[in-house]
């Protein structure tokens, strides 16, 4: 997979069919191992780690060899937990705006299969919650020195979603933390989560190539937590992804760095554990 972009185009994914947007040849990484485990249309292919791997260092680390559409899985019962290689063609100040595409495919994922009126909801920029409750979220890395005003070689989303409760500690302890089973969500393991997550990314960069960025930046901001919109506030995403929070009464809104908090510790992870919070 390729996210790239030119004026008025987002040119998306690498295929051996050639149709305007797109660019050919998956020759590239025809090394990488397959497995059979997820179900994943093309241009993806899939590396999976064993229980104690980390998908997101994974990635990070073989993402210049192996290149995009590369999608790191680890096999979990507790957690969905994955990466997957980008490779924009535009300056890193706007390239990261590929974030919000991942997160709403993240979220657009989770919405195809929650059990109805369940309010699936984000935390600017990286958590989701559901019905209020956490249960994890998505990162975004890109090459250690990389130019700002340079398209960088690569670019890697994670997330972490938790599926099932695991921990031992009184019930209550947590109560704004939440997992997918105790939200309804039966029949969705990890697997299957990240197979949907593989297609909505597909139909998220297909509304990007068509419509433009910001109709993926309207069903991103649409999905803020409904504290962050109360009190005649207006949530907008300047051309670099910051976001501008605007007062009925401000003269000029608040600006959010997208880059600063990408290279903070997530907001949902919980770094003793190595999950959510």
């Amino acid at each position: 997979m390729i996210l790239a972009s030119a004026p008025g185009r987002l040119y998306v994914f690498r295929t051996e069919i050639a149709s305007p947007g797109v660019v050919m040849s998956l020759e590239r990484s025809r090394r990488v191992r397959t497995a059979p485990a997820l179900d994943l249309p093309p241009p993806y292919r899939l590396l999976t780690l064993r229980e104690v791997g980390d998908a997101f260092a994974h990635a990070v680390a073989v993402a210049a060899d192996e290149g995009a559409g590369t999608l790191v899985y680890v096999g979990r019962f507790d957690l969905a937990e994955f990466a997957v290689v980008l490779e924009p063609d535009e300056p890193l100040s706007i390239a990261r705006r590929a974030f919000y595409a991942g997160m709403t495919a993240l979220a657009d994922a989770l919405a195809a299969h929650a059990p109805p009126e369940k309010p699936i909801s984000i935390d600017w920029p990286d958590a989701i919650r559901i019905d209020g409750g956490l249960i994890g979220g998505g990162r975004l890395a890109w090459p250690q020195g990389a130019e700002e005003s340079e398209p960088p070689d690569w670019l890697v989303f994670g997330a972490m979603i938790r599926t099932v409760a695991m921990g031992d500690g009184e019930p209550g302890l947590r109560p704004l933390s939440s997992a997918l089973e105790a939200e309804g969500f039966d029949d969705l393991g990890s697997g299957r989560l990240v197979e949907s997550f593989a297609r909505h990314l597909m139909a998220v960069t297909d509304i990007w190539q068509e419509k433009g960025f910001g109709e993926v930046a309207k069903t991103y901001l649409a999905r803020l937590a409904p504290a962050a919109s109360k009190g005649g506030v207006r949530h907008d995403l300047a051309e670099n992804g910051d976001l501008l929070v605007r007062g009925m009464t401000a003269v000029a809104p608040e600006r959010r760095a997208l880059a600063q908090a990408l290279v903070q510790t997530p907001s949902w992870l919980d770094r003793a554990t190595g999950g959510p919070k």
